[in-house]
């Protein structure tokens, strides 16, 4: 009737069956946005670089990300916090570091981790490039006998420089075994106070039987020989190996270390690494940390492993580091 109250209603959204499937299809959505978000931002966490503490002189990256981009940015250069020869040991860290990298690595991508965590603890740390073209991207592959010679002229400018009696060795793969022949055959025995090993190859490597298939086939031994001198010298049982470790593994007055990887699929399998010795320590990564998942490569960027380096240089300050790491990037 004209004139009549209309009785008053609550104005509500329309909602069909569109909206109504839509509006959970969205949550959802913006929640696996969120949750993408932040794994990115773990991922980052991860590889980016970050400090070991918040006073330390050097950031410490535990990340192959930081290796790669080292190289990329500033190829062949000397890694951070090493290779200072003004560096004077102090009194706490009298013995003058080198690093060595492995076969097909160099000082540059290997030691973007290791060298300032180093340096932020006191060391004079040095690394040096090896078995390879001066300045080339690959360094390593050459004669190992040759390499040692290498080492040990640079340990020698190192221990002028520093005036340090001996230096301590670390070194990764090739790098923890090849300055075992510097210490035999090269004079090395009163020149090195301690060698720490990263996944060395001791005894070499069947390499899941790869190297056993290739001596079937005289050929690809000779082909291997051309392109990595090296890496028929490091195949378990070679006539260098087993010359190497004729004399027993470790000389006395040095103190060894290896620390290893269950997971290692370089050096396989992974106890070829160890060796035999009252002067000598092997170390698994996974007994000091369940978490550690490093293999080959990680090792070197793997805070869990280098704790260990650390407690090798100065075993009157040990300390324990767990932590999740990740094959290849580390962590």
């Amino acid at each position: 009737m004209p004139g009549a109250v209309r009785p008053f209603r609550m104005p509500f959204r329309r909602t069909d069956e569109r909206t109504a499937f839509r509006t959970p299809v969205r949550a959802r959505a913006r929640g696996l946005r969120r949750a993408a978000v932040a794994l990115l931002a773990a991922c980052l966490a991860w590889t980016l670089p970050g400090t070991a503490a918040a006073a330390t002189k050097y950031p410490v990256p535990y990340s192959f990300a930081a290796g790669i981009a080292a190289q990329l940015l500033n190829p062949g250069s000397a890694p951070v916090g090493s290779n200072d020869f003004s560096c004077k040991p102090s009194a706490a860290h009298p013995y003058p570091v080198v690093l060595v990298h492995g076969t097909f690595g160099n000082m540059t991508d290997s030691w973007q981790t290791l060298s300032p965590l180093l340096a932020n603890n006191g060391y004079c740390v040095f690394a040096l490039d090896y078995g390879g073209k001066p300045g080339g991207l690959f360094q390593g592959y050459g004669d190992i006998p040759t390499s040692a010679a290498q080492l040990a002229a640079f340990v020698d400018k190192v221990r002028a420089a520093t005036g340090a009696a001996e230096v301590d060795i670390v070194g990764h793969s090739q790098g923890g075994m090849m300055p075992r022949y510097f210490i035999q055959n090269l004079g090395g025995e009163d020149k090195v106070r301690a060698l720490v090993g990263l996944a060395p190859s001791n005894y070499g490597t069947e390499f899941w039987g790869l190297t056993r298939l290739a001596t079937a086939f005289p050929w690809s031994a000779e082909l291997l020989d051309l392109v990595c001198t090296a890496c028929g010298q490091q195949a378990a049982g070679s006539d260098f190996l087993n010359a190497l470790n004729a004399g027993g593994d470790t000389v006395p007055g040095v103190q060894y270390t290896v620390i290893a990887s269950k997971f290692d699929e370089v050096v396989t399998p992974y106890t070829y690494s160890f060796l035999k010795g009252p002067n000598a320590k092997n170390i698994v990564v996974q007994d000091r940390c369940i978490l550690d998942f490093a293999d080959h490569l990680a090792l070197i960027y793997d805070r869990v492993a280098l704790r260990e380096v650390l407690n090798a240089l100065d075993p009157a300050h040990q300390q324990r580091t767990c932590a999740l790491v990740l094959p290849v990037f580390g962590g």
